[in-house]
């Protein structure tokens, strides 16, 4: 059920990373459904081709623009904010869902595993960001949307890799927010915890091995609500704060969890 207008967006272009996953794809549906155009972007075409037929076949006229990219490489990100705005115009809506899971305990953790997560959950997302905002800052408007964690909020056991880029993209955020919204541009994060995607299961499925309990107990016993957050509630969430109905909620990270986390 959409609660939003049809034209709350119109005129607006929004970039979505990582928009082959449940959250991505969910929010880019979201968008288009608002009128915005929508630019998305992964690194296995077939999905992202296959994210766009869903798009078209509920929203038969949306703008709607697909582009390759590994965002851990220079001249991938360039190109993608070239081609994205030569395709849809002017970049004016930035959401940063791309990232991976993954870790191990400290005693575990490997060199290249660090590195790998702490490239693509933040440097990455911050060298991107930085690409779009430029652009934003010849217009002095824009909003952007990183998709941070519950993990970016508390930690966890075996988790310090994952939870580390996650607490450093919410320091991302509350700096860059401070500085952005001077230029008419606002930065938010939201912060869910598990997630009815694939890489959500997964999560769940590996803590209730290790506490050896079943998935249906955990989620009962560590989610006030009993259950894992849809894709479209994290990505109503999103179009909110990429909305002017959120026009002066600047540097939050609001939690969607089911009341897992409340502070």
């Amino acid at each position: 059920m959409s609660i939003f207008s049809n034209q709350a967006l119109k005129n607006e272009h929004a970039l979505i990373t990582g928009a082959t996953g449940g959250i991505g794809a969910a929010t880019a549906k979201t968008l288009a459904g608002m009128r915005a155009a929508v630019t998305i972007t992964g690194r296995n075409e077939e999905k992202l081709e296959n994210v766009a037929e869903d798009i078209r076949s509920t929203h038969p006229d949306a703008n709607i623009c697909k582009q390759l990219a590994d965002l851990g490489k220079d001249s991938d990100r360039e190109t993608l904010v070239e081609q994205a705005e030569k395709a849809c115009g002017p970049i004016t809506l930035l959401v940063n869902n791309a990232g991976i899971a993954g870790g191990s305990t400290v005693d575990e953790l490997t060199k290249d595993k660090l590195e790998s997560i702490m490239d693509i959950n933040y440097t990455s997302t911050v060298l991107l960001t930085q690409l779009v905002y430029k652009k934003m800052l010849k217009k002095k408007r824009g909003a952007i949307v990183n998709v941070s964690s519950l993990s970016g909020l508390r930690g966890t056991h075996g988790n310090t890799a994952y939870a580390g880029s996650k607490f450093a993209l919410i320091g991302f955020t509350q700096s860059m927010a401070v500085e952005a919204i001077e230029h008419g541009i606002r930065v938010n994060a939201v912060c869910p915890g598990w997630v009815d995607t694939a890489m959500g299961q997964q999560s769940v499925e590996n803590k209730a091995a290790r506490t050896g309990t079943s998935v249906e107990e955990l989620l009962q016993s560590s989610v006030p609500s009993g259950r894992m957050s849809e894709p479209e509630e994290v990505a109503n969430t999103i179009a909110f704060l990429l909305t002017d109905a959120a026009a002066n909620i600047v540097g939050e990270s609001v939690k969607i969890s089911g009341g897992t986390v409340m502070r």
